[in-house]
């Protein structure tokens, strides 16, 4: 059986182990969310030795160079040591510079100790204490001078349960920044552009609306968000004050009806989708009956954090 060493602890582990399964089994509390890949919750970086990897692409290039592994892809079939990601080490700090509370919804901005590239529809996985959680980007890179995320507070969870006690000056860590489906292409310019979102997946897509009209995007923009109740729209004010958006506030209870109303007026358009399985499955299940080819509809999941 393959050794598994991290800093001073050894253990044998049966070859083909997954390395996520294994650093926890022995209590190392390496976070997770996705076990897909797509998070980056569990980096772990390798000192000595090669894991197998299930999943090269997902890292960048300079990032596997430096040894950095995603835990949940990797299978240990050799002796392998590795260090754990450790935010104050290898993450960027971050203060907490305002806190706004809509409802069940967080808007919380950071302040990062140094500038930092990134663009609108990303994700990072923000940690508190040792608890880590990917969220997407809710603020414009070059405008905006702060990180802005929205936390779905409304049920328990272990990095909810800790940001509700959040207060202004607060620290958190930042680890690596992560892009998905969700961005804008100046390419789209000339067609219409649906962003369909379902509670706090509207904040990639604030993000993404922002950025297409900071570029002069001519086609008309439409927004679609999906709440369980009036609170649950908590971007209202900040969409009717913004120009160049025709938005549609819709109840979970009257989603099928107002996706039915959907009907694209020119083959061209392309829809962005952010929200729960369900309610993006809904949503990409009624684009394609309206018409909408699938290769023009790009979509991120939020998983639900425990």
């Amino acid at each position: 059986m393959p050794d598994l060493r991290v800093g001073e602890r050894r253990i044998s582990v049966p070859t083909g182990s997954n390395l996520l399964d294994a650093l926890n089994g022995v209590g190392l509390n390496v976070p997770y969310s996705c076990r897909a890949g797509s998070c980056h919750a569990c980096l772990v970086r390798c000192v000595d030795g090669e894991p197998e990897d299930a999943l090269p692409e997902a890292l960048q290039a300079d990032k596997r160079e430096q040894g950095w592994r995603l835990a949940c892809q990797c299978r240990v079939t050799a002796d392998l040591q590795v260090m754990v990601f450790d935010p104050q080490r290898d993450g960027v700090p971050a203060r907490v510079c305002a806190l706004d509370w809509v409802g069940d919804v967080l808007r919380l901005r950071l302040k990062p100790a140094r500038a930092l590239r990134y663009q609108a529809g990303q994700h990072v996985v923000l940690w508190l204490g040792t608890v880590a959680r990917p969220y997407s980007l809710a603020s414009l890179p070059g405008e905006d001078d702060f990180l802005e995320f929205h936390i779905d507070c409304q049920r328990p969870g272990a990095f909810c349960d800790l940001a509700r006690g959040l207060k202004i000056g607060d620290s958190l860590s930042l680890g690596e920044f992560r892009g998905g489906a969700l961005h804008y292409d100046p390419d789209w310019q000339d067609r219409p552009l649906w962003l369909l979102a379902a509670g706090t997946g509207l904040a990639p897509l604030w993000g993404v609306a922002r950025e297409a009209l900071r570029q002069g995007h001519r086609a008309g923009i439409k927004v679609m968000h999906v709440a369980h109740d009036d609170a649950g729209h908590y971007l209202q004010p900040a969409l009717q004050q913004t120009h160049g958006i025709d938005t549609e506030y819709v109840l979970q209870e009257h989603l099928e009806e107002a996706l039915a109303r959907l009907r694209p007026t020119s083959r061209q358009t392309i829809a962005l989708l952010c929200g729960s399985p369900v309610s993006v499955e809904r949503f990409a299940r009624r684009l394609f009956i309206a018409g909408v080819p699938r290769n023009q509809v790009l979509a991120d999941v939020f998983v639900e954090h425990a």
